[in-house]
């Protein structure tokens, strides 16, 4: 008999296995960009700057007196951006008006420094009405309490807004902890199908309420993630604001040329605790707090227009009047109780109630006759 000699199986694969994008121009740079500190910095627009500088002044007075509102009781809970701020300010600023926001729990300053009340942002976190305010009006979604849900909302509008021929572009904020959620992989997944006109800004901020990302992947940076659904990947200094602004900038225009969607890693931390209910000293240490302390997006922002000659005494003075006049118009709108009627529980849920928000409205009607009979 011969002997037959074992031979190693190579299939060749057919056509369609061959990758449909190089993916060498899709991944991120090793170093996040940046533009403080920098030979771009020279370049960057001194208006832009003092903009940017400006809402970074209103922002960080917001975040304190709405952390103060929720040790008050005003608030139910209160999600600070605090040390976040500049990927915050610089999503709201790279948008144009006819452009839609899709911002997370966390994002409520980029709503404000988009021009809305910033009272009504509160109200969801309030326990007052469903949002607070009209999405359609302020082509912002309502600050997602769900991890991720977002993204596939703002993928499915940017792609009906290109299908309708309307010049819109989406922009949608999720924290390093919602790019563990399915929504994140389905949404990357058909914007990059679709081309969708879309931008996901990731804030990584170090951890998702207690696990520092090392727990959550083993990827070189969660912008590397672009590339495995063919999409640009870009790493910046979420800290450094017109870096923030230039990147996000470059997104949405590639986005608005119909070139697709980008996935942006913001790299920043998030000083205060994940909310008032945490303790962040259990998983953390106070060194590596103070060390992001040093790197404080006001501060870097600050030091660039003094250099510069930029920024005097006055404009201190102004921007810090023009933030505690915002801060005390907050207060005393928030000090009121509101007058809340619970059956507007059931209003603008679905354009037609269903049988069970009947029932559900039905119960609760009675239930508060009851009381008023009763008193």
């Amino acid at each position: 008999m011969l002997a037959l000699r074992a031979v190693a199986y190579r299939p060749t694969p057919p056509p369609a296995w061959q990758p449909r994008t190089d993916p060498a121009p899709l991944l991120p740079d090793p170093e996040p960009f940046r533009v403080l500190g920098t030979e771009a910095a020279a370049g960057a627009d001194p208006e832009l700057l003092l903009t940017l500088w400006a809402q970074l002044v209103r922002g960080r007075r917001f975040n304190a007196q709405a952390t103060a509102l929720t040790k008050q009781g005003r608030l139910a809970v209160y999600p600070s951006s605090t040390g976040q701020e500049a990927c915050e300010v610089a999503a709201a600023l790279a948008l144009k008006e006819r452009d839609w926001l899709f911002p997370s729990y966390r994002d409520t300053l980029a709503a404000v420094a988009r021009g809305m009340d910033p009272m009504q942002v509160l109200s969801l976190l309030r326990g007052d009405w469903h949002t607070g305010y009209d999405p359609y009006e302020h082509r912002t979604a309502p600050l997602s309490t769900p991890l991720a849900t977002q993204l596939p909302h703002a993928v499915g509008l940017a792609h009906a807004a290109r299908l309708k021929g309307d010049d819109v572009v989406a922009l949608a904020m999720v924290g390093d902890g919602g790019t563990s959620e399915g929504d994140f992989h389905e949404a990357l997944n058909f914007a990059a199908v679709w081309q969708a006109p879309v931008v996901f800004l990731v804030q990584n901020n170090g951890f998702a309420i207690s696990v520092p990302l090392a727990k959550q992947t083993a990827a070189p940076s969660l912008a590397h993630k672009a590339v495995g659904y063919g999409m640009p990947g870009r790493l910046v200094d979420g800290n450094d604001a017109p870096a923030v602004h230039q990147v996000l900038s470059e997104a949405l225009d590639r986005a608005r040329r119909g070139d697709g969607p980008t996935l942006v890693e913001a790299v920043t931390y998030r000083v205060e605790a994940h909310t008032n209910a945490d303790d962040a000293t259990r998983y953390r240490a106070d060194a590596e707090v103070e060390a992001w302390r040093r790197h404080d997006p006001i501060r870097l922002l600050e030091q660039e227009l003094t250099e510069r000659g930029l920024l005097d005494d006055d404009r201190r003075r102004a921007a810090a009047d023009a933030a505690e006049a915002m801060a005390a118009d907050l207060r005393e709108r928030m000090n009121a109780d509101p007058v809340l009627d619970p059956m507007e529980l059931f209003a603008h849920v679905y354009a037609e109630p269903t049988s069970q928000l009947r029932e559900q409205a039905g119960q609760l009607r009675a239930e508060l006759e009851a009381e008023g009979e009763a008193r």
